[in-house]
């Protein structure tokens, strides 16, 4: 399952955001278990976007910490995630 991808400043996000890095051994870990499930999300790199690097480091105390993940629901609100699990992710989307 092909992941979109979206630069910041660019395009709308969905209910699940995920930024990343290429390199990130804990990113693809948790985008293969959550495309096992079906679970689509929007993926951005913070290294090609700038804007995206300057959010992580605002939620994660000056780091650029990935995977940061936004899940934004009518239900469960917005919530800002640092390295979760696929079941904690799951649990805010309701799935």
């Amino acid at each position: 399952m092909a992941t979109p991808t979206a630069d910041q400043a660019n395009a709308p996000t969905g209910p699940l955001t995920m930024y990343t890095t290429t390199w990130c051994g804990f990113c693809r870990r948790l985008k293969s278990q959550l495309a096992r499930d079906g679970i689509e999300m929007v993926e951005v790199d913070i290294e090609r976007d700038p804007a995206a690097a300057e959010f992580v480091m605002s939620v994660n105390g000056g780091n650029q910490t990935v995977p940061t993940v936004v899940v934004d629901t009518p239900e469960a609100g917005r919530h800002v995630l640092t390295n979760p699990s696929a079941k904690e992710v799951k649990r805010l989307l309701g799935v």
